[in-house]
């Protein structure tokens, strides 16, 4: 176990609260709730010692303890809301499981539930970038279609007229002199001890980029609980390609 001497505790956030879809973390696709699907990640990953969800529910608990996560610990009121942080909440499953364990984890994984077509091979590839001391973090991003960067947005003004985000915008008409942009998919964020427990990054310093080349869908509206069958089902060779 671990990852080349360097024992990785792995996080699956999953909140109760969700105003998007009601419910969202115990949803079902391809027959298997997102905590299910997080949760087979983590056991095909043998690098992996401690797997565990950070949440405030009841329900979500049981069915992560059902899948093979561990649930030591409830997640706090002020780290559950719609506004609480990331880092924050990923912090206090560190801290808590550190305490409860009573060991240290050098490296620490964070597996949101919501981007349910993750394999093993994500998570490796975020970990070998943490073999360089120069890297304190990874996370796998998506190269985000021309028609939705910075150059192609539009705002909107009291009036009801558009205009460009970007004063460059109007340069750009043609996508093909777009510079390439990125979009973090949530398939994997790792990291080392101290950048989140010391200094309360994630992406903010000396993140390495892990570029996910495949089609994946993270899951914030109903529509997407469809694409992400979609795209199971293809990706498992029920659907031509």
């Amino acid at each position: 176990m671990g990852w080349k001497k360097q024992t990785v505790l792995a996080v699956v956030p999953a909140r109760g609260g969700s105003k998007g879809i009601p419910g969202k973390n115990l949803r079902q696709v391809a027959g298997a709730s997102l905590i299910a699907h997080a949760a087979a990640t983590c056991s095909a990953a043998s690098w992996i010692d401690r797997a565990v969800v950070s949440t405030d529910n009841a329900n979500i608990a049981d069915e992560a303890i059902a899948q093979g996560l561990d649930a030591p610990f409830r997640r706090p009121n002020d780290l559950s809301g719609d506004f609480a942080g990331s880092a924050e909440a990923w912090r206090h499953a560190w801290t808590e499981c550190e305490r409860i364990d009573d060991r240290r984890y050098d490296i620490g994984l964070l597996l949101e539930p919501t981007s349910p077509l993750r394999c093993p091979a994500d998570i490796e590839q975020c970990l070998e970038p943490l073999d360089d001391r120069n890297n304190s973090a990874a996370a796998t991003v998506s190269r985000t279609p021309a028609h939705f960067t910075p150059h192609k947005t539009l705002t909107r003004d009291d009036a009801g007229h558009i205009g460009f985000y970007l004063s460059s915008g109007a340069r750009h008409a043609n996508r093909h002199t777009i510079p390439t942009h990125y979009h973090r998919n949530g398939l994997c964020y790792a990291i080392r001890r101290d950048t989140l427990l010391r200094d309360g990054h994630i992406i903010e310093a000396r993140c390495a980029a892990i570029v996910t080349e495949r089609p994946v869908v993270n899951i914030d509206e109903m529509f997407d609980l469809e694409v992400a069958e979609y795209l199971m089902r293809r990706q498992n060779g029920r659907l031509a390609a």
